[in-house]
C-alpha cells in the first residue's frame, strides 16, 4: 500500500520570535496551535491527535485539558532533537493511514534564548550519554564544540572553505530582512561572517543558530479532509528518517561528513517518485552553515564534497535554482527546532510566502537534523 499523499498540512501558526517572550512554554504552544488550527479552519476539539515536541515539558494532555478536546485518539513523541519536527509528520502519515485520527496537532514552543540554553541541556539527555562520558570531560561541552570536528573534516577532505559557510549565513540572512518575523534584520556581508568572532574552530559566531523564544505548529491531516478545508492542502508526496553510522559519536563513526538524512532521502524521493532536480523550494535544517552544506550534498542536491562550491554559485540565493531557508532559518529567523521550516514551507507551496515567495513555487522539500546526526526529510506539492 502507498503511502503517498495520504496527508496533507492543512495548518500553519507562529507566534512572534523573540529574546524573551514573557510567557510560558505552554502558553506558546497554545498560541502557536491556536492559530494554526484556525488557519486550517478547525475548532480545537476536530483535534483527534497530538505529537508534542520530545525536549519539552509539555505533554499531550495539557492540550486535552485546554482545548476541551473530548476524544484524544492517538499520542506519540518523535525524539529525535532537530529531526523531531519533520519525523513527526511521518508519525501522523502512519497514525492517520492506520485509521486511528484524522487531525493531529504538531506543536513546539521554547524559551530557548530567556530560559534554559540548549548547550546546559545537553548532559541532561540520554542520547548525549556517550559524549558525556567519553568527550565533554576533554572539552567538548556545547553543540558547536561538537559539530565543529565535522565540519574541519570535511574542510580537510574536500577543501571546503569557511567564506563558503558564510555565503549560507549571508543568503539565509538576506531572506531573514525580507521576513515580517524575524529575529535578525540587520543584513550581513561575507565580511561580516570572517570578522565574526570564533566559537569553535572553524564555526564563527555567525556559523551558529539562534537561541529564540516562541512556538509553532501544523495540523496534519488526512488527505481526502484536506479537500474541504480552509486552505489548499499541502500534500506530503515523501517522508523518511535516517540515522547515521555511530549514532551516539560523530568522532567515532566511519564517514564523519555523512548524516542521517543520506539514508533518509532515497526512501522519501522513491515514495514521492521526483528527483533532486525537481525540487523548486527547500527549507534545510540549519543549526550551524556547516550542516546546510552537508545535507545538500546528502539529499542529493550536489555531489560530496561540492557542496561548497554549490552554495558559492549562488544556487541557494531567491533568484537560483534552488532558493533554501526563505524565511531566514534558524540561522536568522528563529530556532524553533525546524518547525518554522515546515510552516515556511507551507507558505511558499501556498504562495503566501511574501517578499521572499519563490516564483511558481509547486513542489518543495524540508528536511530536519538532530543529536549527532539523525535526519529527516519530507517532500511535499500544492494540492
Amino acid at each position: 500500500m502507498s503511502l503517498r499523499e495520504r496527508i496533507a498540512i492543512t495548518g500553519v501558526g507562529e507566534t512572534a520570535y523573540s529574546r524573551n517572550s514573557g510567557k510560558s512554554v505552554l502558553a506558546l504552544q497554545l498560541e502557536a496551535s491556536l492559530k494554526a488550527i484556525d488557519d486550517a479552519g478547525l475548532s480545537p476539539k476536530d483535534i483527534d491527535g497530538i505529537i508534542p515536541y520530545s525536549n519539552s515539558a509539555v505533554v499531550a494532555e495539557d492540550f486535552v485539558t485546554n482545548f476541551g478536546i473530548d476524544d484524544l485518539r492517538f499520542s506519540a513523541t518523535t525524539p529525535l532533537g532537530g529531526a523531531s519536527c519533520v519525523a513527526g509528520i511521518q508519525a501522523a502519515l502512519l497514525a492517520i493511514s492506520a485509521g486511528l485520527c484524522n487531525h493531529v496537532l504538531l506543536p513546539i514552543g521554547r524559551n530557548g534564548s530567556s530560559a534554559g540554553r540548549i548547550g546546559t541541556r545537553v548532559q541532561q539527555m540520554p542520547q548525549f550519554k556517550v559524549v558525556g562520558e567519553f568527550e565533554m570531560p576533554i572539552g567538548a561541552i556545547a553543540p558547536a564544540q561538537l559539530y565543529a570536528a565535522m565540519a574541519r573534516r570535511h574542510m580537510e577532505l574536500y577543501g571546503t572553505t569557511s567564506r563558503q559557510l558564510g555565503e549560507i549565513a549571508v543568503s539565509t540572512r538576506h531572506n531573514a530582512v525580507l521576513n515580517g518575523n524575524a529575529m535578525m534584520t540587520k543584513p550581513i556581508t561575507i565580511e561580516d561572517h570572517q570578522n565574526s568572532r570564533m566559537i569553535s574552530d572553524p564555526l564563527r559566531l555567525l556559523d551558529c543558530s539562534l537561541e529564540s523564544d516562541g512556538g509553532a505548529a501544523i495540523v496534519v491531516s488526512a488527505a481526502e479532509r484536506g479537500k474541504d478545508m480552509r486552505q489548499k492542502p499541502i500534500l506530503v508526496m515523501g517522508v523518511a528518517e535516517g540515522h547515521p553510522d555511530s549514532p551516539s559519536s560523530i568522532t567515532q563513526r566511519p564517514d564523519m561528513t555523512r548524516l542521517g538524512i543520506a539514508k533518509a532521502a532515497p526512501k522519501a524521493f522513491a515514495m514521492a517518485g521526483v528527483s533532486p532536480r525537481e525540487i523548486q523550494v527547500a527549507e534545510i535544517y540549519d543549526c550551524f552553515t556547516y550542516v546546510v552544506l552537508c545535507q545538500l550534498e546528502d539529499i542529493g542536491f550536489c555531489k560530496k564534497g561540492e557542496g561548497g562550491s554549490f552554495v558559492e554559485s549562488g544556487a541557494i540565493r531567491l533568484g537560483g535554482n534552488l532558493p533554501i531557508n526563505t524565511h531566514g532559518g534558524l540561522l536568522s529567523q528563529a530556532h524553533m527546532v525546524g518547525m518554522n521550516h515546515v510552516v515556511e514551507l507551507v507558505k511558499q507551496l501556498r504562495g503566501s510566502a511574501g517578499k521572499a515567495q519563490v516564483n511558481g513555487a509547486e513542489l518543495g522539500l524540508v528536511s530536519g537534523y538532530g543529536d549527532m546526526g539523525d535526519g529527516s526529510i519530507a517532500i511535499m506539492r500544492r494540492g
